[in-house]
């Protein structure tokens, strides 16, 4: 190989290494997923982040976590390692619902599955302290946000520590994590201490833990120990964590751990807009690392794709987006969009379709507050539940225009949005909406009205009932006007705390009217620092309501069977959904990448399709 191919990704083998002439490394990112050089993999964007601060940066990617040896490629790295389980939480990514083996991994080549161990954080750091003994290592990604504070584990059925205890590693970074990186990695660098820094946590050791002041800058937090053996205690912990969520008037939370404080700052603000663009346009290949033989499922799906917003305004109770990214938005400038399709249409794999600009949903980009110091007062968790907030602009026109805009780029013919559409703003958005349907949807348009039961719903925090119907007379409508046979691709999800079979039954007889079979199930999984998770636990909704929880897997089939039943009894207006007759597009579209940072982290059965 050349030099320059050589040079082209973040160095994950010695020979890239050496070309790039170093002669070791100062930082080790070591990651659950395949090495896939795009900025919607979170660990490579946290690598091509240090690197272009200077730092000499390492991938270790689906190593053999039974064999020490094998971190050990670049030698021992001079300043300290980074740690995640990859784009998912990996037992989300391992298993199901129903707490059996996936038979796929999309983030590993071809498929395979066994390339990521069970709580890869916690084994890939033990992994690398054996490696390399005193060695700084920081836990990040979406594994460790989730679990920053003591947790529910569905697939163990227990209560657990803050992963940074299991793992016992230096520090955890939560969130997104590029800005917090670099000034964790610069502190090492200068031997600085690392406490104080926003977005991460720390378990104090005995002595500082007895020396430290509970002042007002602090919340406690119930005890690891008061988590495992109250049941409504994990209840309590979740609606303060949420309370603390905002970056601009959250307080430390202290939580005692076996004898010693966790101690948890307060959340990182989000990057500005020219930050933002400035990470996505680092010099990403947008490619697999040229190691791999076989396909990388998830590539696939992602690779025509470009990022253009963070953040989710939704606050869903059932999803771990907004303890990841937060509910706070920012969108990149559209000459950043730009440049980025201009050079994805450039790559020689590009055929003319993008398949996604997007984030967290499809029509959120370039919303915002319209007074961005009120929001630095707002303790809501969500911007959009129970009602839309007056201080939300819903702004359509700059999705509008970059729409427009990126279709005159040369090579573009089609612009299509995948993310999946928020019914409450899509309703309030008449205009984008329709433009859209009508211009922006690739045969399929994903929607997620999660249930039509309002009760329900409000559990979810998901709104009012009656939004999915009002949305659907609008795609019909556009879709008879412009002579277009395309479909929604819907998804409900079953067994939510506090829905019953009689709530169920609402979403059984909408499908039945319309002789509608979902392609895919949504079970629901109690994912850790989710509200939905403590209503599991606490069997009570936030308010103290007692709620019928099903947690036996006798429970949870008969609503997940009313979602998988047969109603080919007729034509459907939306076309046949049913598992066996995808539509056309159906592996083009893929798996939703949602949070991927996205995807995975709403409680489904298996990460969603688009």
């Amino acid at each position: 190989m050349t030099r320059e191919e050589l040079t082209a990704f973040v160095p994950m083998t010695r020979a890239e290494m050496e070309a790039r002439g170093w002669d070791a490394i100062d930082i080790l990112i070591v990651t659950g997923d395949a090495y896939v050089d795009h900025p919607t993999f979170g660990p490579p964007l946290i690598a091509r982040v240090l690197l272009d601060a200077g730092y000499r940066v390492g991938i270790a990617a689906q190593l053999d976590w039974r064999d020490p040896e094998s971190v050990k490629t670049f030698g021992r790295p001079l300043l300290g390692c980074g740690v995640a389980s990859g784009n998912m939480d990996s037992m989300v990514k391992l298993y199901t619902a129903g707490r059996r083996l996936r038979h796929e991994d999309m983030y590993s080549p071809g498929g395979k599955t066994g390339l990521c161990p069970p709580h890869a954080s916690v084994v890939y750091s033990q992994l690398v302290r054996q490696a390399f003994p005193g060695l700084p290592v920081i836990l990040g990604g979406v594994e460790a946000s989730l679990r920053r504070v003591a947790h529910y584990d569905y697939w163990q059925d227990k209560m657990r520590p803050s992963v940074l205890v299991d793992a016992k590693a230096d520090l955890l970074c939560y969130g997104m994590g590029e800005l917090t990186m670099l000034e964790i990695f610069d502190r090492i660098k200068h031997d600085q201490p690392l406490d104080g820094i926003r977005g991460t946590c720390r378990y104090l050791g005995g002595r500082e833990s007895a020396a430290f002041t509970v002042d007002n800058s602090c919340v406690v937090l119930p005890s690891c120990e008061e988590i495992a053996s109250e049941k409504d205690a994990i209840m309590r912990q979740t609606k303060t964590v949420e309370a603390e969520m905002n970056p601009w008037n959250g307080r430390r939370l202290v939580q005692w751990t076996r004898g010693r404080i966790l101690l948890v700052e307060p959340p990182r603000p989000p990057m500005t807009t020219a930050e933002f663009d400035h990470v996505c346009e680092l010099p990403f290949t947008g490619m697999p690392h040229w190691s791999y033989q076989e396909r990388i499922p998830a590539w696939d799906v992602i690779r025509d794709s470009v990022p253009v917003v963070r953040g989710c305004p939704g606050g869903c109770a059932f999803c771990g987006l907004v303890s990841h990214q937060n509910h706070h938005l920012v969108s990149r400038s559209p000459e950043s969009v730009v440049r980025s399709i201009e050079k994805l249409a450039a790559r020689p794999y590009f055929h003319g379709t993008v398949s996604d600009i997007g984030g967290a949903a499809g029509n959120i980009y370039g919303h915002g507050p319209f007074d961005p110091e009120k929001c630095k007062k707002c303790r809501r968790i969500s911007c959009l539940f129970p009602s839309i907030c007056p201080n939300y602009h819903a702004d359509e026109k700059p999705l509008m225009d970059l729409l427009d805009r990126i279709g005159r780029i040369p090579g573009v013919k089609h612009v299509f949005i995948n993310s999946g559409i928020r019914l409450d703003l899509a309703l309030i958005q008449p205009h984008l909406t329709e433009k859209i349907i009508r211009d922006h949807v690739g045969g399929q348009l994903s929607v997620a009205p999660e249930h039509l039961d309002g009760e329900v719903l409000r559990l979810m925090r998901k709104g009012q009932a009656g939004v999915f119907d009002k949305f659907k007379d609008i795609f019909d409508r556009v879709n008879r006007r412009t002579g277009k046979k395309q479909f929604m691709i819907p998804y409900f999800i079953s067994n939510f705390p506090g829905c019953t079979e009689r709530h169920m039954r609402v979403v059984d007889s909408y499908l039945a009217k319309y002789h509608w079979s979902p392609k895919q199930v949504q079970d629901f999984i109690p994912l850790a620092m989710t509200m939905g998770c403590a209503m599991y636990c606490a069997e009570t909704t936030p308010d103290g309501q007692t709620i019928q929880v099903n947690k036996g897997l006798a429970e949870r089939r008969g609503q997940r069977d009313m979602l998988r039943r047969d109603r080919d009894a007729g034509p459907s207006p939306h076309g046949n959904q049913k598992e066996g007759k995808r539509p056309q597009n159906d592996r083009k579209n893929g798996w939703e990448k949602r949070g991927g940072q996205r995807g995975a982290q709403r409680g489904g059965n298996k990460p969603r399709r688009k």
